[in-house]
């Protein structure tokens, strides 16, 4: 039986205008199994052509849009965890505002948690502006044994594309802040709580890939980050004492080399424990 589901979709400052327009579009009208509902969590002021974007969106939509506003940029894991609040159902969906959602994603996700399943992430394509120009593909690990195992190391889903019950979610404690890591810490909680987890190899998202995206993700800030998030995960015996050194050591130093060398690194080993093809 098809239940309904929300599309939760955080939006900020610092996205551009004709991207959210292109991630909303695609991930609610171009969609063969739309959602019944989308909450927009505006993550503080934005921009005059944004603000138009998103009132454009809205106006159009044709399924109801929960526009909910935070006065102030709080970050993601809290604007998210207030989105989830203003959510009319259990399944909820996620995308970001600057990627694309092919047509037949949430046909394809949603049976897979109607059977039973509590998180499911799918394959990404990503490309630059110009969405001919595909630069990598990532394939997840299906099998829900190997996504534990590899959840220890690497990230086994993309954050972008997953779809989850929120009483999952809930059970693991919710979004908490860790850098760029929210989403690894949450997803690790939801293992760890026995939560039924899979993956489709099928790309059914296009991750933009923008300028920054690699710089971001290195830096003394976000060694902090993985050393917390690494402390966290031991903390609740999600890894072992050499499991932590091992990615203390892997993923921390891969926080301070060189960026060109954190892309191909990123792509190849760290991006959601996946196999990661260039073209």
């Amino acid at each position: 039986m098809s239940e309904p589901f929300t599309l939760l979709m955080p939006v900020y400052r610092g996205d551009d205008a004709a991207h959210f327009t292109k991630a909303f579009t695609s991930s609610v009208t171009a969609q063969a199994r739309r959602p019944d509902e989308v909450v927009l969590v505006q993550d503080g002021p934005v921009g005059e052509a944004l603000d138009a974007a998103i009132g454009a969106a809205i106006e159009s939509s044709p399924v109801p849009v929960v526009h909910h506003r935070i006065p102030e940029n709080v970050g993601l894991a809290r604007a998210l965890t207030e989105g989830l609040e203003h959510g009319s159902h259990d399944i909820v969906a996620r995308m970001d505002a600057d990627d694309i959602s092919l047509p037949e994603r949430f046909a394809k996700q949603l049976p897979l948690i109607e059977d039973g399943l509590e998180l499911v992430g799918t394959g990404m394509l990503e490309f630059l502006d110009d969405v001919g120009s595909i630069v990598g593909r990532r394939v997840p690990r299906t099998d829900p044994v190997e996504i534990a195992r590899y959840a220890r190391f690497h990230d086994p889903f993309s954050h972008p594309t997953v779809v989850y019950r929120r009483s999952a979610v809930d059970r693991a404690g919710g979004y908490q802040p860790l850098g760029l890591m929210e989403d690894y810490w949450l997803f690790a909680r939801m293992i760890a709580a026995g939560a039924s987890v899979g993956n489709l190899a099928e790309p059914l998202v296009m991750y933009r890939v923008g300028a920054g995206a690699y710089a971001r993700r290195g830096g003394s800030e976000q060694w902090r980050s993985e050393l917390a998030l690494q402390r966290a995960m031991r903390g609740i015996r999600f890894t072992t004492r050499t499991e932590f050194l091992r990615n203390v050591g892997v993923r921390g130093l891969y926080r301070f080399v060189p960026e060109p060398i954190r892309r191909i690194a990123y792509r190849r080993f760290i991006a959601g424990g996946a196999a990661t093809d260039r073209r």
